[in-house]
């Protein structure tokens, strides 16, 4: 058999096998249709091209949608989304032909669009996402026409069982395919499995059809579509369309709003059929009041600088707002979906920034929700999400949360909730000191274990020790930070606990002072090493000791200068293109900081511009947790806030 029959048969073989089970479509049978099928049939990210997406929500909601690049919707998490179609002159457009092009309202405020410029047709379409009693993520879809003649054209909107997310992206959740089993029309209501699109513009006409996530496209492509009011698939399959028929004068506009409320769907619809006789104006209401919701959120400090720097608060507003939709309730998520869980290194730092810009009660409201996650020997989980605190010893924990508390009060001034959470405190402290007692034995005053004495145990709470957990020096000075800030607090509160705190302060310092000496010593080493096991070089975990502050001038300041002339001089060649090098992550944002600190203003600017080179895309104002030297590369890269966080999706 020639090897394209072959590879015919194995991707019909696959695609019978799922029907002929019964079993859920699979990502790769999906990736083996999507490079038979025309390319725009299918997501990108079936072709093994990375695909970059935008969280959509509101800053008090609990559910957020997805916007990609190339302008579908993913409705909620592990959801199906709406994709969007043109056809004019016998012609289908797909995201393959249209060249999508990203944008933010205002440049910073986070209501995205992605606009497709055709021959003479524009299709713009823009997601939102409002709170309250009328909750819900709207997209509107205008087409406009900027040719000199009347066209004539449809419009269809696509319900595929397709997530935005990609499948690379696999931490807690799969992305790729998400089924549909059932699909029904209701009026204004699309009844999709346990959710409900309503169609705020009526549509010309509505089709369903099961097995329909490729063969629906290859209908439209015929100017064919279904004609099914509803559709049953039990291999989850099922898709349908919604079809408008657009006839546009010269320079006129067409408006298509859709809508997926967080409450009860037909009250919502109701509401606003009744509010102003038609869905289009409540939706473009909507659509105001979240731009003016979003203006007055991100106004609370103000930020100045020259023109030259309006990426760079464009993007420090961005990333504000997507912390503030990524969080749900009182709990800080660095994503939306993979990394839809609170981890206390994380939120720390996002919560310095939230402070900075004005957002003291959201600081608070999440250092009272994650102290009841407590353990009763005083262990700070690293992370709490939907199913509880995670065991998972991570020895950064106690001091970040600590020192959470201390710039809430260092903002604020407010005395009253570190008194609500001083029984806490003494608790995270005394856990600290049960950490160090490990290392306090006369074991480790032996030779070879001489380094980790008085340290804080192995833990994998940098990430780059998973694989293997080392004494880290990163958590060593986040707990010295801690035991440093809760003897501060003591002192403010005149707490009895500040003499014992300032005497464990001090003799935790001595000793990781003399492990960081001796590791230095015996690796032959000139700069401050991230382990004592690998006396590995990290300048962006050093980048956080210094930006912690304290500790600076304690550091050996020859090793201090020696780690950031080395990463500066790597820094120049990747830049040059002197080194070969696939991908960097974004927490590199330390060191711009940490340069700062430390009078390098020139090259932390350097560094910054490069930073800000490698947002994808640059018009959302965001970063990927990855970011890889080849854009499409198909590889995870969950797009997170840069301001304090670490994260992603």
């Amino acid at each position: 058999m020639p090897a394209s029959s072959l590879r015919c048969f194995l991707v019909l073989a696959a695609l019978a096998i799922n029907t002929a089970t019964g079993a859920t479509p699979s990502n790769t049978a999906a990736e083996a249709a999507a490079r038979w099928a025309p390319r725009g049939h299918y997501p990108r990210y079936f072709l093994g091209e990375q695909s970059y997406f935008t969280v959509v929500g509101a800053a008090a909601g609990d559910r957020e949608g997805l916007l990609n690049k190339e302008g579908t919707l993913e409705v909620d998490r592990a959801a199906f989304s709406i994709e969007p179609f043109l056809y004019a002159q016998g012609t289908l457009t797909t995201w393959n032909e249209a060249a999508p092009s990203p944008s933010l309202a205002l440049g910073y405020l986070p209501v995205p669009s992605v606009a497709w410029r055709g021959r003479n047709l524009v299709l713009d379409i823009t997601a939102y996402a409002t709170d309250g009693a009328e909750a819900a993520l709207y997209a509107r879809y205008r087409v406009e026409n900027t040719g000199q003649e009347r066209q004539r054209a449809k419009l269809w909107l696509a319900l595929r069982p397709f997530q935005v997310n990609p499948p690379w992206q696999s931490l807690n959740m799969v992305g790729g395919v998400a089924p549909i089993h059932a699909i029904r029309r209701e009026g204004p209501l699309i009844r999709v499995d346990g959710r409900t699109v309503v169609a705020l513009t009526p549509p010309d006409r509505f089709g369903a059809m099961a097995q329909g996530a490729g063969p629906l496209i290859r209908a439209l492509a015929r100017n064919k579509p279904p004609r099914g009011t509803q559709a049953h698939d039990p291999q989850g399959q099922a898709s349908a369309v919604l079809a408008y028929d657009l006839d546009l004068a010269p320079g006129a506009a067409r408006d298509v709003y859709l809508a997926v409320p967080d409450l009860d769907p037909a009250t919502f619809a109701d509401t606003a059929q009744a509010r102003s006789g038609r869905g289009g104006d409540f939706a473009h209401a909507a659509l105001q009041a979240s731009l003016d919701h979003w203006q007055a959120k991100l106004s609370r400090a103000e930020l100045l600088g020259p023109p030259a720097a309006r990426g760079l608060l464009d993007a420090v507003r961005s990333n504000l707002a997507y912390i503030l939709i990524n969080r749900d309730g009182p709990a800080l998520f660095p994503g939306s979906r993979a990394y839809a869980r609170s981890w206390v290194r994380d939120s720390t730092v996002m919560a310095s920034a939230l402070l900075g810009m004005g957002y003291p009660d959201t600081v608070r409201r999440f250092l009272a929700w994650y102290a009841g996650f407590q353990y009763p020997d005083g262990k700070i989980p690293c992370c709490v999400d939907s199913r509880g605190a995670d065991p998972t010893p991570e020895n950064d924990s106690p001091g970040e949360f600590i020192h959470a508390v201390y710039e809430y009060q260092r903002y604020t001034h407010d005395l009253g909730l570190v008194r609500d959470l001083w029984p806490s405190l003494v608790k995270t402290v005394a856990y600290i000191e049960a950490l160090r007692a490990q290392r306090l034995v006369p074991d480790y005053r032996t030779p070879d274990r001489q380094a980790f004495y008085g340290l804080l145990p192995e833990s994998i709470s940098h990430e780059g020790y998973s694989a293997r957990p080392v004494h880290s020096f990163w958590d060593d000075f986040w707990g010295l930070r801690g035991l440093a800030d809760a003897t501060e607090l003591a002192r403010r509160l005149d707490a009895p606990e500040a003499a014992r705190f300032a005497a464990l302060r001090d003799a935790f310092r001595a000793d990781v002072y003399a492990a960081l000496k001796l590791t230095m010593e015996r690796r032959n080493i000139g700069y401050l090493p991230g382990s004592v096991e690998l006396g590995d070089f990290d300048s962006n975990a050093t980048a956080m000791i210094v930006n912690l502050g304290s500790e600076v001038p304690n550091l050996p300041q020859d090793a201090l200068r020696q780690t950031f002339d080395e990463y500066w001089a790597y820094f120049q060649k990747r830049r040059a293109g002197q080194l070969d090098w696939d991908a960097y992550t974004p927490y590199e944002v330390r060191t711009v900081e940490a340069l700062v600190r430390l009078g390098r203003r020139e090259q932390a600017l350097a560094v910054l511009d490069f930073l800000l080179a490698g947002q994808r895309p640059k018009a959302w104002n965001q970063w990927a947790e990855v970011v890889w030297r080849d854009p499409q590369a198909p590889s995870s890269s969950a797009t997170c806030p840069m301001l304090g966080s670490a994260r992603n999706s």
